[in-house]
């Protein structure tokens, strides 16, 4: 079925979109934007759980909608969200990589990959 994309990132350009849906064979249905900007002096976990919260899922969405994500650049507060929405899901949802397009200027970036994320797990398990 139709993807939904959860975009914790700068916005995504009608390109991106078709880049994405080339890649995984589907359509994305729609975009939750989540802007992610976050009090570096205030503890960052409730923070990242609103951030969450703010896509607007019940928890049967969550366990059930086919979800892309594309996650915020600022590290910490990814890897948190990750434990999150691995949470929220039950599995590690499907993540974008973006890459800069080289020679661009002003600076545009493209699609890279969809990055399986559960499947990264379910392999380095066999490396237990």
């Amino acid at each position: 079925g139709p993807m939904i994309l959860l975009n914790f990132a700068h916005p995504l350009t009608e390109e991106h979109i078709t880049q994405i849906e080339h890649l995984i064979g589907q359509k994305i249905e729609r975009v939750i934007a989540i802007p992610t900007q976050i009090d570096p002096q205030q503890p960052l976990v409730p923070q990242v759980v609103m951030l969450a919260d703010a896509c607007g899922l019940s928890p049967a969405e969550w366990q059930t909608l086919p979800l892309l994500v594309n996650p915020p650049s600022l590290n910490f507060i990814a890897v948190v969200l990750l434990a999150e929405l691995h949470g929220r899901c039950g599995y590690f949802p499907a993540h974008l990589r973006l890459r800069p397009v080289q020679g661009s200027l002003p600076p545009k970036y493209e699609v890279a990959e969809v990055l399986n994320l559960q499947a990264v797990r379910e392999e380095a398990r066999r490396r237990r």
